[in-house]
């Protein structure tokens, strides 16, 4: 299952299965988990651990030292759930002192020419698609789908379940369960293609609508908002996951589309 025209250093733990094709290069102190399989001219560093079943396409270079000065050799980790695909020519760079590990959860696909920065956690089932450049300290919940180009900013948040359109240059947080697109990046309704096609009733996604009907909608601001809804919505899960995100939001949240808004990204 290794191609003799590879270089796996002795300390690599790879589970018996494992597939690794020529000119690809494993460092010391990576694992590899069972049924994966390593395409050629990949190069996997130290500190990388890679689940079982996973599918590492030709080019891509992962756990390399992070792109931040403030780096001092730390030991950290790039970390890929079970069952990921990481295509062409992806580079994912491992954590810094900060969270010592950058996570890419299960079942996620990263498409070709993805950049994961240092400290950046991706939640199961996330789509990035070609070109997604993410940088440090982003963190990006189960089931979000970012379509292709899109340009992350530093530190910040994006909501499960959400899907943020293609081109989008990402600055605040998006919350869960919604669209994002235009630019600069507004809110464009709720993702309830997506939620259908997961599981969530028509009842649960009407009550998502009406959450955000009171946040974008009703001409009230932020603060305003989530107090109501604390106060008149009843308790649930997607409920509480959306006030819990919009009050811990350190960038703030992404706006509803408006001339102003569009006039004011033009002036920056």
């Amino acid at each position: 299952m290794i191609h003799p025209h590879t270089y796996i250093h002795p300390n690599a733990k790879l589970a018996p299965n494992v597939k690794v094709d020529p000119f690809t290069v494993i460092h010391q102190n990576v694992e590899i988990g069972e049924g994966t399989w390593i395409g050629s001219n990949v190069t996997i560093m130290e500190g990388a651990r890679i689940g079982k079943n996973c599918r590492v396409f030709p080019g891509a270079v992962l756990c390399a030292i992070p792109q931040d000065l403030k780096f001092e050799g730390e030991d950290t980790t790039v970390e890929i759930g079970d069952n990921t695909t990481i295509r062409e020519f992806v580079t994912i760079h491992r954590g810094t002192g900060d969270r010592r590990k950058t996570v890419v959860g299960k079942n996620c696909l990263i498409m070709a020419y993805t950049h994961i920065a240092h400290d950046c956690i991706i939640g199961d089932y996330c789509i990035l698609s070609n070109n997604t450049q993410v940088a440090g300290h982003v963190t990006i919940g189960d089931h979000a789908i970012l379509a292709g180009m899109c340009a992350v900013h530093q530190f910040v948040n994006i909501g499960q379940h959400s899907f943020v359109a293609g081109g989008s240059l990402v600055r605040k947080d998006v919350p869960p369960y919604i669209k994002a697109g235009r630019q600069p990046l507004s809110y464009a309704g709720v993702n309830s293609v997506g939620l259908k096609r997961r599981g969530f009733t028509v009842d649960k996604v009407n009550h998502i609508m009406d959450i955000y009907r009171h946040i974008y909608n009703k001409g009230m601001n932020t603060t305003q908002a989530i107090q109501y809804i604390e106060e008149e919505f009843p308790v649930t899960d997607e409920r509480d996951e959306i006030v819990t995100f919009i009050r811990e939001s350190g960038r703030g949240i992404i706006k509803r589309f408006s001339k102003n808004s569009l006039d004011e990204d033009l002036s920056d």
